[in-house]
């Protein structure tokens, strides 16, 4: 076995990355504190080829350099925009036709080896926090919540994290279904 040189993998350029479909998902993160975990994020998502991202309330914004550190040039391929209050952003949302789910432990939350998404929907996902996950005025707008399970100590995954493991289900239910 050999490893791939980085001229093989077939990437796309940021032109063309942006004219191929996209996975129909838009993340938002919730006031993320850690420019590093905002850069991975954008990094997870260009993997994924999600529609866009949202920023808001104390979220950082590019261009800056921790967030580069991470991203690696992410945040010039993935669409991005910025939102003070997601109490303002999800019901526009809404409107545009995603369905709106948190990622966080609440009650009444789907499992998400449980939840299957419907192919010709479009979703917007919550990220949270890094101590205290999803705001209570976003958990107050949401339509689901999805929680994924943990068999650990610890009482939370980092959202990076999170944001891969969720994406990974998204895609392989939606994309790789068919």
């Amino acid at each position: 076995m050999r490893k791939l040189k980085t001229d093989e993998l077939g990437r796309v350029g940021i032109a063309d990355f942006k004219k191929q479909d996209k996975l129909p998902i838009i993340m938002i993160l919730d006031n993320v504190r850690s420019m590093h975990n905002i850069g991975s994020v954008f990094r997870t998502s260009d993997g994924f080829a999600i529609e866009k991202i949202y920023l808001c309330g104390i979220t950082a914004q590019p261009p800056h350099r921790e967030i580069e550190k991470t991203a690696l040039g992410a945040t010039q391929s993935i669409e991005w925009a910025y939102s003070a209050e997601i109490s303002e952003l999800i019901p526009k949302l809404r409107i545009d036709g995603y369905t709106i789910i948190a990622i966080e432990q609440a009650n009444n939350s789907i499992l998400l080896n449980d939840f299957q998404p419907e192919t010709s929907a479009k979703y917007a996902l919550i990220f949270g926090n890094e101590v205290n996950g999803v705001s209570v005025e976003a958990m107050e707008l949401i339509d689901n919540c999805i929680e994924i399970p943990q068999f650990g100590t610890k009482h939370s995954f980092n959202i990076v994290v999170s944001a891969g493991i969720v994406l990974w289900d998204f895609f392989a239910k939606i994309k790789l279904k068919s």
